[in-house]
């Protein structure tokens, strides 16, 4: 009797013992269960890296106009954000456009400027073309000229007459060039602007040169080209 006793007390006293290991096991279990779920959170949510900066409008203004550039940032994981405080805004010719810590761009003179936003280590830029803003008329010197096939060149300059300038502007840095066959010629923005010929250029053939220069208005001017031998 005392014997059954004994072996129900112990039997009872190890069965508690047994609850309280089973209790301290699944405490502990669950312990590291949220310590890996929130490691692993912590892992999953990283913050997107920049990649790249996309700035703009690329734009061509008069002087003495604004324009409002905006940042916009491109992400590692696919996303894209307007980018604000935080950028650094820079010109590479202010005397031309300048712009302020908030991306608003002023024309200063005529000419272009590269426009450069930076946030973190990455950058990106625009092109700012800034015209006169008075331009009544232009032309473009010389009128005709002859090219020859296969390399040759000629060259041109624009001119714009401005309202309180006594002689004309050479404009032809910022005037947009275009020719009637861009199959066998080629144009190379400068002052002066100067086209090339291909090898398939036909001997007598007139080619039109055409400057577009855009102003409170666009004027166009125009050039004939021969191809001679």
């Amino acid at each position: 009797m005392w014997t059954a006793a004994i072996r129900g007390f112990t039997g009872g006293f190890s069965n508690m013992l047994s609850s309280k290991k089973k209790l301290q096991l699944a405490a502990a279990f669950a312990t590291l269960l949220l310590f890996a779920l929130g490691a692993g959170c912590k892992g999953f949510f990283v913050d997107p890296v920049l990649t790249s900066i996309t700035v703009g409008p690329t734009a061509t203004i008069n002087q003495g106009a604004t324009v409002q550039e905006s940042a916009i940032g491109s992400y590692n994981d696919g996303s894209t954000k307007a980018l604000s405080s935080g950028v650094q805004w820079s010109s590479s010719a202010s005397t031309t456009a300048s712009v302020n810590s908030s991306g608003l761009v002023t024309g200063n003179s005529p000419g272009s400027a590269t426009i450069t936003a930076g946030f973190q280590a990455t950058s990106g830029t625009s092109s700012i073309t800034v015209n006169l803003g008075n331009v009544t008329a232009l032309k473009i010197s010389p009128t005709t000229g002859n090219i020859s096939t296969n390399g040759g060149t000629a060259q041109f300059f624009a001119y714009a007459t401005v309202t309180g300038e006594s002689a004309p502007v050479d404009v032809s840095s910022t005037a947009t060039w275009t020719v009637s066959d861009t199959t066998n010629f080629t144009v190379t923005q400068g002052d002066p602007v100067t086209i090339t010929s291909g090898a398939n250029a036909t001997v007598g053939n007139k080619v039109t040169v055409t400057a577009t220069y855009v102003s409170t208005t666009t004027f166009t001017a125009n050039a004939i080209l021969t191809v001679t031998p």
